[in-house]
């Protein structure tokens, strides 16, 4: 892995799995024309709140709150900090121009998915309509939790919106004999052997949080599971083949593609989500691995 600070006229080589901390609005520029096979972006929700970063860590503690495998007893603390405003008056001025990027850096066989809420995902709609053709959509997969505060005044909003277009649609890479597969609702209706293989998700992915103590956990707010982004990197990239995502955050697509075997760029503006990304890539928290028989996230 190789981390690049704030380019601003050099062509970008992909030589090396890349981390750019700089504007996403110059570095993608930088970028090779139809070097991608998988573009996967998290960008702001523009929910016009203030967004807070913190971690948790665990330590061996004989008096500690938490009892882990074996009856070994840790406690936890809250670390980090900062925080940064998400809200953006002019979201389609913000957002357009790095989406028309997107589609010159994917392959003719690439595909995009923009990772969005209620608040953007309609009017990101029509844009990348009017960006790809409305002939390139090809799913929109709603991802399902049930986690965090609720509203008893309308039904509590607890899914996001992933929009997922192609750059040509008779040339999309998509490997569905590679997805992870679901257990069927009713699986009396179907035969034995289907029952045990279970079924190509659908369009609607019911899948947990970051838990607060994942080991996937970094401590950055907006951090997605990695379930997610697998399932994502899996179905529309090949193996060897590049993946970027230029709203990196946490680094969650760095640390999947990574697990199999495809290559990244990562690019984010923030020093602290760099920071998180070195440390997280290069095997401290948040990178799925197998638990140590004494660690309290452990089965």
């Amino acid at each position: 892995m190789r981390i690049v600070t704030a380019p601003t006229a050099a062509a970008l080589r992909l030589d090396d799995d890349l981390v750019v901390h700089g504007d996403n609005a110059h570095v993608l520029p930088l970028l090779p024309d139809a070097a991608f096979d998988l573009v996967y972006v998290d960008p702001p929700f523009n929910t016009g709140s203030r967004r807070t970063r913190r971690g948790i860590v665990t330590e061996r503690d004989e008096d500690g709150d938490r009892t882990g495998f074996g009856g070994a007893r840790y406690r936890t603390r809250t670390v980090g900090g900062g925080w940064y405003p998400d809200a953006i008056d002019d979201y389609p001025a913000f957002i357009r121009p790095r989406l028309e990027q997107a589609r010159r850096l994917l392959a003719p066989w690439g595909t995009l998915y923009v990772h969005l809420d209620y608040r953007e995902a309609h009017h990101v709609k029509v844009m990348l309509d009017e960006v790809f053709g409305r002939d390139h959509f090809l799913n929109e997969i709603i991802w399902a939790y049930d986690y965090g505060a609720r509203t008893t005044r309308r039904w509590p909003a607890k899914h996001d919106t992933i929009l997922v277009y192609v750059r040509d649609r008779s040339r999309y890479h998509f490997d569905a004999g590679e997805v992870d597969r679901e257990p069927y609702m009713a699986p009396g209706l179907v035969t034995p052997e289907k029952a045990a293989r279970g079924k190509l998700p659908t369009d609607v992915w019911w899948h947990t949080i970051v838990g607060t103590s994942s080991r996937e956990k970094t401590g950055y707010p907006t951090q997605k599971p990695e379930g997610i982004v697998r399932r994502i990197v899996t179905a529309s990239s090949r193996p060897g083949g590049w993946c970027l995502d230029f709203f990196a955050g946490s680094g969650t697509l760095g640390a999947v593609a990574a697990g199999l075997g495809r290559r990244y760029v990562l690019v984010d503006e923030s020093a602290e989500a760099v920071a998180v990304m070195r440390h997280r890539l290069d095997g401290g928290a948040g990178v799925s691995r197998p638990a140590p028989a004494d660690d309290p996230a452990g089965p």
